[in-house]
């Protein structure tokens, strides 16, 4: 879903020729995770506090609840080409489509600063992961909380993401692959179902 923006910025470092291209990666990425860091701040505010104002009973267990089924799409999308998450990405294609152009700008630019706002803009691609993640953010109904959820989402991201950035062309192969994506998709259906398993064992509480 993302991956093919990184594997753009990894193109285009490359193709510098001034052998730091690990730098503008990592710069990318680091403003990738403040911004997904800000974004969780934000969902926490908006539909944490949402459920506490409204008193919606058990608003935690129905974000995570919302929260496993988008990943269990993705796992299917992975495996089946199933595009029903395609619908809830659309809707943040709004957003996308009023940053776009200063993403435009930024990735034409060469300089540390750049490739960090780049990485910062970047975080406001419609992705249903990061939507999923988001709401998990959300569901801790607390600023501080969701926006160290995010950090750990961002920070787990890193490798992957880093080694598109830099390794694009040989890692997008793989992800072409079918072996590959069937062991994305089983996973990320495990993750899931798993993630429902534990909920069904915990206790109702209120937000």
């Amino acid at each position: 879903m993302c991956g093919g923006i990184a594997g753009t910025l990894g193109a285009l470092t490359s193709a510098s020729g001034t052998g730091k291209n690990w730098l503008p990666g990592l710069l990318f990425n680091l403003g990738r995770v403040v911004s997904y860091c800000l974004l969780g701040g934000i969902a926490a505010w908006l539909l944490g506090g949402a459920g506490e104002m409204l008193h919606v009973p058990y608003w935690a267990r129905i974000l995570r609840l919302v929260t496993a089924g988008m990943i269990l799409l993705i796992g299917l999308r992975f495996l089946f080409n199933i595009r029903t998450l395609d619908r809830v990405e659309k809707a943040g294609a709004g957003l996308w489509r009023l940053v776009q152009p200063a993403a435009v700008r930024l990735s034409s630019r060469p300089g540390a600063g750049n490739r960090l706002l780049l990485g910062m803009v970047w975080g406001l691609l419609p992705c249903g992961l990061v939507y999923s993640i988001l709401l998990t953010a959300a569901s801790t109904a607390s600023v501080r909380l969701a926006m160290l959820v995010m950090l750990a989402f961002g920070v787990g991201t890193l490798p992957s993401m880093l080694g598109v950035t830099w390794m694009s062309p040989v890692l997008a192969s793989m992800m072409r692959d079918p072996l590959v994506r069937r062991i994305v998709g089983l996973s990320l259906v495990f993750l899931a179902l798993w993630t429902l398993i534990m909920m069904s064992g915990m206790k109702p509480m209120h937000t």
